[in-house]
């Protein structure tokens, strides 16, 4: 990095709505709605459609400012080339509103919000994976692997795959075979739902050398490995029925039905590698992809659905047996 780069003067702010905006845009607060969603979704299946409120808007709270501190970091890191691209010129570092000292203390105070709350309110094990997730973010994705990989998204993914663990520890205290599944289903979510937004700014990673995969192996590879990955995934979500039985039929249709989709955007794409559009849909979807599977992962949870679907399987039951019964009497 070099003081080049930077702007030569620094921004005042006029007001302290001005420095409370700059410090939110600093923890990029549209990424970690999602991975909020899929704590909640993991909770609410550790917790079989019951838990406690304090603890789910802690956790939430707590994973919200570990991110937001991994964020920050990656922002603190990444202002040289966010100054070189028009799109991230803007953002509070490279334009000068923040200073880098101040950024680092900002990211250093959630973590240690995120950690003493999840320490007290929760248990030890979720503190320690939520500063797992931003240790593998800031050292793994961001430090080594962003700009001197195209297997970045892949391994670095890894990261945005620990919120599900956090939840599901802070429920139970430990981490089952379900919470493992949870952790590969957004670990192969990550490849095509990230891939699909570099083939839409291939150009600013190029011009800034980052070597994402649509720069260094072009658009017809990327969409080949978006298609392995999306055929990978599917399967995957249906590990949590069977063989580990901890969702049951309105989550199958949700994972099938969603998942159908998926795998048809994806080999659209793979049809057409060059096409914007069909990346930007792919991308779009997959955001609504992982929104409903975990919203389908909580309404499966809930008691209610529960009796409903034994009252189901009781009424098919009585079905098969009332038409077994004919056949031996009419025989």
């Amino acid at each position: 990095m070099t003081e080049t780069l930077y702007p030569p003067v620094v921004r005042h702010h006029e007001n302290l709505g001005q420095i409370i905006q700059s410090y939110w845009q600093l923890t990029k607060p549209r990424i970690i709605v999602l991975l909020l969603i899929t704590t909640a979704g993991s909770m609410w299946i550790a917790g079989q459609g019951e838990v406690d409120p304090v603890l789910l808007f802690v956790t939430l709270l707590s994973g919200f400012l570990a991110a937001a501190s991994a964020n920050t970091i990656n922002c603190l890191y990444d202002r040289d080339i966010d100054y070189e691209m028009e799109r991230t010129r803007h953002r509070p570092l490279p334009s000068g509103r923040i200073q880098p000292r101040d950024a680092l203390l900002f990211a250093i105070a959630l973590a240690l919000a995120s950690f003493s709350l999840l320490t007290v309110f929760a248990n030890l094990l979720s503190a320690c994976l939520a500063m797992a997730g931003i240790v593998t973010y800031v050292l793994v994705y961001t430090h080594w692997l962003k700009r001197h990989s195209t297997q970045n998204i892949v391994i670095g993914g890894a990261a945005g795959a620990i919120p599900p663990l956090v939840g599901w520890a802070a429920v139970t205290g430990e981490l089952s075979w379900a919470a493992w599944i949870l952790f590969a289903i957004i670990f192969f979510w990550t490849p095509p739902h990230f891939w699909a937004l570099a083939l839409m700014i291939r150009q600013d990673y190029a011009k800034v050398g980052v070597p994402m995969l649509p720069v260094v192996s072009g658009e017809v590879v990327t969409a080949k490995q978006i298609w392995i990955y999306t055929l990978l995934l599917i399967p995957l979500t249906l590990l949590l029925v069977f063989p580990i039985h901890v969702m049951g039929l309105v989550y199958t249709v949700f994972a099938l039905v969603l998942g159908g989709f998926f795998l048809a955007k994806a080999w659209a794409l793979l049809e057409n590698p060059s096409d914007q559009s069909a990346a930007r849909s792919l991308f779009k979807y997959s955001i609504f992809y992982m929104m409903l599977l975990c919203a389908g992962m909580a309404v499966d949870s809930l008691p209610l659905t529960h009796r409903f679907s034994s009252a189901i399987a009781q009424n098919l039951d009585s079905m098969l047996d009332f038409s077994f019964i004919s056949q031996v009497f009419l025989s």
